[in-house]
C-alpha cells in the first residue's frame, strides 16, 4: 500500500500558495491511490521543537546504552524518522522565508538527519524515495533577475534531501506570490498568475507520474 508523507510549513493558512499546491498534489495522489495512506504534519499548527543535546547525542549512542533522558528525548526523533521511512513519497511545502526554508522545516530535518541511518552511510534508509518540494517565493530568483543566486531553499534541500538522504527530488516553484499585494509589483501579476497555474498543473502531473513509478 502506497504511503504519502505530507508536510506543510506556511504560516499563511488558507491564503498560502505552497499549501494550495501541496493540496493539489495530494488530491491527485489520493485519486491514484484510493487505498493509500497519508501521514500529515502541519508544522505551524503542531511544530517540531528544536533539536536539543539529549536527542542529538542519543542518535550517536547505541539504544541499549542510552540514559533515561536520552531515551525520552529520542522518542520524537525515532517517530519522525519512522514516518519518513514508511513513506514512498515525501511532499514538502517549503515557502521561502528570508531567502531560505522556514525554521519549522529546518527543525524537522534536524530530527530526521541521523548519521548512520538516514544520512552519511552507505545505504541511507530514505535512499530512492521521491521528494516533491513546493518552494513558493514572493519574487523571482530565475537567471537574469536581480535576485538570481539568492535562493537558498532549493540549494539547501537538494543537499539534505538529495545528497545526504539519497532521495530523488523534484521542485515546483510558484513565483511572484507577493505581486497581488505589493503595489510596486502590480505589473507582475500576470506572471504570478501564470506561475501559479503552471505550479498547480505540475503538482497534478507529478502526482500521476509518481503513481506510475510506484506501480512499476
Amino acid at each position: 500500500m502506497a504511503t504519502l508523507l505530507h508536510i506543510d510549513t506556511s504560516f499563511n493558512g488558507d491564503d498560502s500558495h505552497s499549501r494550495a499546491v501541496t493540496a493539489a498534489y495530494r488530491k491527485a495522489w489520493e485519486a491514484e491511490h484510493p487505498e493509500g495512506t497519508v501521514i500529515y504534519r502541519d508544522l505551524v499548527a503542531d511544530p517540531v521543537p528544536h533539536l536539543e543535546a539529549a536527542a542529538y547525542y542519543a542518535g550517536a549512542t547505541a539504544a541499549g546504552d542510552r540514559s533515561p533522558e536520552q531515551r525520552a528525548a529520542f522518542e520524537l526523533r525515532g517517530r519522525l524518522i519512522e514516518e519518513a521511512e514508511r513513506a514512498d513519497v515525501i511532499l514538502l511545502g517549503a515557502p521561502m522565508y528570508n531567502y531560505t526554508i522556514p525554521s519549522t522545516l529546518k527543525s524537522w530535518i534536524d530530527h530526521v538527519f541521523l548519521v548512520g541511518r538516514t544520512s552519511i552511510t552507505e545505504n541511507p534508509s530514505l535512499a530512492g524515495k521521491r521528494a516533491v518540494v513546493v518552494a513558493s517565493r514572493g519574487g523571482s530568483y530565475r537567471e537574469g533577475t536581480p535576485q538570481y543566486g539568492n535562493d537558498y531553499v532549493e540549494s539547501y534541500l537538494r543537499l539534505t534531501l538529495g545528497d545526504m538522504f539519497g532521495m530523488d527530488v523534484d521542485f515546483i516553484a510558484p513565483e511572484l506570490t507577493l505581486a497581488p499585494y505589493v503595489p510596486a509589483m502590480a505589473e507582475l501579476v500576470p506572471l504570478f498568475e501564470a506561475s501559479r497555474t503552471d505550479a498547480l498543473a505540475a503538482a497534478e502531473s507529478l502526482a500521476k507520474e509518481t503513481a506510475v513509478r510506484l506501480v512499476a
